[in-house]
């Protein structure tokens, strides 16, 4: 295509264009100017026609309204409902709805259960953390008591398999210990008995007739040039206790004893509970059920 032939198909016939398209006059033409540069996603303001923005029929002129409620700040609960605004359900309404009657009003009383109630169980939850806390505590002094935290774990676990595969403490003590008839175990904590060689993890049994205490593991001794295995073993019976007295470290308050002394003044010092408060409370408990003076 030559030059001539590109200018006429650009350049449209003036005067055709001119008899197709009437004359505007100069704000139309200003008009016209001002669409052609506009882009292609302008979009006009619309027009409105004043039906458009009328305010809705009244349809239920019969119901009375009460005044005016200011919209509520994001910080702010809703707006209580004024009385005013109560009104009765007009006649023909939503077949789907129906009134129905209130109950005299119990606000106060239901407020005041319901704080006794939140009272209450705030109180426990907050016994119930202490406890948690103190045996998160306990349990963590526990590991800690020993040469070793990892193998004072890995010796709670396999107690605890232990316990489970022997049918519970009862069968364990029964075979550990000499029993005699009628005698019931009470209660057994999990500790330490300190000792020259230090520290020995174990349980400690508390019932009817004696206090007993197993270590968890047979430790070594030498016999001559021999190297023998044994379980650490103390039993002292119920009516062989003269005193027991609890005691805390003045430097690690974490760190809590129990010292039991017999009636020939041998002592031992249990240490690393993980159940303190109990075995302090049950021990003393037995001790002075022994020392009450008979009716």
């Amino acid at each position: 295509m030559n030059q001539s032939e590109h200018n006429q198909v650009d350049q449209p016939d003036t005067a055709t264009t001119a008899a197709a398209k009437p004359q505007s006059s100069e704000s139309d033409s200003h008009e016209g100017h001002d669409q052609n540069s506009r882009t292609a996603d302008y979009a006009p303001y619309p027009k409105l026609d004043p039906n458009d923005v009328a305010p809705p029929p009244e349809s239920w002129s019969n119901v009375p309204v009460g005044p005016q409620q200011s919209q509520p700040s994001i910080h702010q609960g809703p707006s209580p409902i004024p009385g005013s605004a109560a009104t009765t359900m007009p006649p023909e309404s939503n077949p789907y709805v129906s009134p129905a009657p209130a109950a005299a009003s119990g606000n106060k009383n239901k407020m005041e259960a319901v704080k006794d109630v939140l009272g209450k169980w705030g109180k426990k939850a907050a016994e119930a953390t202490k406890k948690a806390e103190d045996l998160a505590g306990n349990m963590w002094q526990h590991l800690k008591t020993g040469p070793s935290f990892a193998d004072a774990a890995v010796g709670r676990i396999a107690q605890g398999t232990k316990v489970l595969a022997e049918g519970g403490y009862e069968k364990i003590f029964s075979q550990t210990f000499e029993t005699v008839p009628e005698e019931k175990l009470l209660k057994t904590y999990a500790c330490y008995l300190s000792t020259s060689a230090g520290p020995v993890m174990g349980v400690l049994y508390l019932s009817t007739a004696k206090l007993a205490f197993c270590s968890d593991n047979p430790l070594s001794y030498n016999v001559g040039d021999e190297t023998q295995w044994s379980y650490y073993k103390v039993v002292i019976p119920i009516h062989q206790v003269r005193a027991i007295n609890p005691s805390t470290s003045r430097v690690n308050p974490a760190e809590k004893y129990i010292q039991i002394i017999s009636v020939d003044n041998h002592e031992f010092w249990f240490m690393g509970f993980v159940h303190y408060d109990g075995a302090v409370k049950n021990l003393k408990g037995v001790l002075e059920q022994l020392q009450a003076p008979a009716l």
